[in-house]
């Protein structure tokens, strides 16, 4: 049984072929296409509504000059969030799930944003690793701790996004479990952790969403510290 509960974390493969590639393009597909019509319908008018609303308050703290990464920043919350909601569905698979795919969407990101950052204010950019008026004897020592926090951004931003969906899907697969053997022994209680499972279903989609927006949102925030 312990072993069941991790089998949907395995990445899926078919006659030996992971299917990986297929999981991460499918949701591609979901999206609708732009029409050339003047008016467009309910569907898009919401997703235009939704992308517009997320990137001004995404861009809102950033310069002109990290207005640039409005595209790229959209794109990624709506494919992160697409990929957390389609993990909710039975039988699915969540490649976000993964730490190796979360880590490699987080360090690129991440590195591009310090690569900006020494290549346009090397001085600012530095001076993040020793605050202002530090006492000379703790320069080497904050110096450090300050190179090693940045360094931990992408793997905290990698695990708290791995972290939060598979915890919310092994709680789901408990409670779902528990519900299903107290049927037909105590059914009252069954009814009870069935809707604590509707309750805990309702916050894993909240919890899909707002790990999206934090992810996007914590790259915007070391955008903006080097821009």
């Amino acid at each position: 049984m312990a072993l069941s509960f991790f089998d949907q974390f395995a990445s899926p493969s078919y006659l030996g072929i992971p299917l990986m590639a297929l999981a991460l393009s499918l949701p591609w597909v979901l999206f609708p296409t732009p029409s050339r019509r003047w008016l467009n319908n309910r569907l898009l008018t919401l997703q235009g509504w939704f992308i517009n609303r997320f990137t001004q308050q995404l861009l809102l703290p950033l310069n002109l000059g990290g207005h640039k990464w409005a595209l790229v920043f959209a794109s990624l919350m709506v494919f992160l969030i697409t990929l957390n909601m389609l993990g909710l569905l039975p039988y699915t698979f969540t490649p976000t799930t993964q730490l190796s795919l979360n880590m490699g969407l987080a360090v690129p990101f991440w590195l591009a944003t310090v690569i900006i950052g020494m290549r346009n204010q090397p001085t600012a950019a530095l001076g993040h690793l020793l605050p202002e008026g530090t006492p000379t004897p703790l320069i080497p020592v904050l110096i450090i701790i300050e190179t090693i926090s940045l360094f931990i951004r992408p793997l905290a931003l990698g695990v708290r996004l791995t972290a939060n969906l598979t915890a919310g899907h092994l709680l789901i697969q408990l409670i779902a479990t528990a519900a299903f053997v107290l049927l037909p022994l105590m059914p009252t209680v069954a009814i009870l952790t069935a809707t604590v499972l509707f309750l805990l279903t309702l916050l894993e989609v909240a919890v899909a969403m707002i790990q999206a927006y934090v992810f996007v949102l914590l790259l915007s925030l070391y955008l903006q510290e080097n821009v």
